[in-house]
């Protein structure tokens, strides 16, 4: 996310203040050794909250969703990739995210990326917002998925359709810390 107009006040709000913003974005479900990689995300105005995330963010002005995915991945893990060797988009959605500053709504593009073998991610690349809400980085297995509370909540799915020729849409959803029903449609 270096997008500047990307930058969130990370201060609670009561639920019917919060901003509303809107972006696309790209994410890439990145498979090696029969697990996906994962980021620990948290809302910082609700302690004790967390999910976990598959690399992505924002597309920056004059960027396609590809070119944003192979971006991302490289800031957020330290993994460089050509746009090329994404695979994808494989999926789609339009996601409200209501967290305690903010409601997002994005427009998300999704992405694979299969490795030959995992690697250890390196957080370096980390924006000052994502050096606060994350946290580090796990290999899961395709079963240890369904115990985690993991966004986006198809993540399986995603997982074991990755090489479809088709991509899979999943319409609208919320995946919120406070619902966005609190305040905003």
């Amino acid at each position: 996310m270096s997008n500047e107009s990307d930058r969130r006040p990370m201060v609670a709000v009561p639920p019917p203040q919060r901003p509303l913003r809107r972006r696309r974005a790209a994410r890439v479900v990145v498979r090696a050794a029969g697990r996906v990689l994962l980021m620990a995300d948290s809302d910082p105005g609700l302690p004790g909250s967390g999910w976990w995330v598959t690399p992505g963010g924002g597309l920056d002005a004059g960027e396609t969703s590809r070119q944003a995915a192979a971006r991302e991945l490289a800031e957020e893990t330290g993994l460089r990739v050509s746009a090329a060797d994404l695979v994808g988009p494989i999926a789609y959605r339009v996601v409200r995210h209501g967290y305690s500053d903010q409601v997002l709504v994005q427009q998300e593009d999704f992405y694979a990326l299969d490795l030959p073998a995992i690697f250890t991610p390196d957080s370096a690349g980390f924006t000052p917002e994502e050096q606060v809400t994350l946290s580090g980085f796990h290999w899961f297995t395709a079963e240890e998925l369904g115990a985690l509370l993991v966004w986006p909540a198809e993540l399986a799915r995603l997982v074991a359709d990755a090489t479809s020729s088709q991509p899979i849409d999943f319409g609208e959803v919320e995946e919120s810390t406070v619902p966005v029903a609190l305040g905003h449609r």
